[in-house]
């Protein structure tokens, strides 16, 4: 299989612009996925669009294209992915993003699920799942699918815990009982496993602590990294 032939692109990136959690910059995620195969790159870091002249720079030059997108983490929701469909929805976002920059302090963002809809127009949206993905969480869904509609998918991802298989079908289940596409990714935060060294320092930096003391604070592996098409369709063979 050449890598191409899954038409696969990584829609869930945190760069180095997700402050003190990515620990890549966007012009090394957009060149390593237009080495690896990928079909397109998204950024999408935390309540910010900071990355994305960068990433659509070096993804122009590698002649990848790029999803431009966000992560929007709420107080009273789950987080989820946000893309705009056309430059009137980027300036939409780029308004809720404001708004939420407003509310709180330098380097924050204060964000509530009303001020989405309130902006919702012409954004595509990935739902990123709780754990464990239970009622509450397709009740979630429920209210995001009432106001999105087809505009609405679920991620998944694998965690290497031991109970992926279990966890993957349970998503399958919750996407098909409600009608939406569940969507493979891999959670990057790195163009390569390399970074995991400076993953776990930056993870350091954030939560004020050591590595010696860091524990379940850091990342379980260093998976959070671009995979190849091949890769990732094999890790996703029983739910294409």
């Amino acid at each position: 299989m050449s890598p191409r032939q899954t038409g696969y692109a990584e829609l869930q990136v945190s760069s180095n612009f997700s402050f003190l959690r990515g620990a890549s910059h966007p012009d090394e995620l957009a060149l390593s996925a237009a080495a690896l195969g990928h079909a397109a790159i998204a950024v999408t870091d935390r309540n910010t669009l900071a990355g994305v002249v960068r990433a659509h720079a070096a993804a122009k030059k590698a002649g990848i294209r790029l999803v431009v997108g966000a992560r929007l983490d709420f107080t009273d929701a789950p987080s989820l992915l946000c893309y705009p469909t056309d430059r009137a929805a980027y300036g939409r976002l780029a308004q809720l993003l404001t708004l939420g920059k407003r509310r709180a302090a330098k380097g924050q963002c204060i964000l509530q699920l009303a001020d989405l809809f309130d902006h919702g127009k012409g954004q595509i949206l990935l739902a990123l799942p709780v754990e464990p993905p239970d009622r509450g969480f397709a009740r979630h869904l429920q209210t995001l699918q009432r106001q999105f509609g087809d505009r609405l998918y679920l991620a998944a991802q694998h965690l290497y815990r031991g109970d992926d298989g279990k966890r993957l079908v349970r998503l399958g289940e919750l996407a098909d009982d409600l009608g939406i596409g569940l969507v493979a990714s891999n959670d990057v935060h790195a163009h390569s496993p390399a970074r995991r060294p400076l993953q776990d320092v930056l993870t350091c930096v954030r939560e004020d602590c050591t590595i010696d003391t860091a524990g379940t604070r850091l990342h379980a592996n260093a998976e959070r990294h671009l995979k190849s098409p091949a890769e990732m369709a094999r890790l996703f063979r029983r739910r294409p």
